[in-house]
């Protein structure tokens, strides 16, 4: 699971489709992002990610615990 993803989603009090709309995927593969479904999203998909939520590629997938 995804959670550094959630909770910054989360925070910025964005719904999975709201936050999928804006960097172009569907709310499904978000939420198969988040869910630890699908595991290896594209750089292009973390860095758009990232710069919706405010913070790093590195935060949002590399740091803490994410499964």
């Amino acid at each position: 699971m995804n959670i550094n993803l959630k909770v910054a989603r989360v925070k910025k009090n964005l719904t999975q489709k709201d936050l999928a709309k804006k960097v172009g995927v569907t709310n499904k593969y978000l939420s198969q992002i988040e869910n630890g479904v699908s595991n290896n999203p594209s750089n292009d998909l973390m860095i758009r990610l990232a710069k919706e939520l405010g913070c790093s590629v590195q935060e949002l997938f590399f740091e803490g615990v994410n499964k």
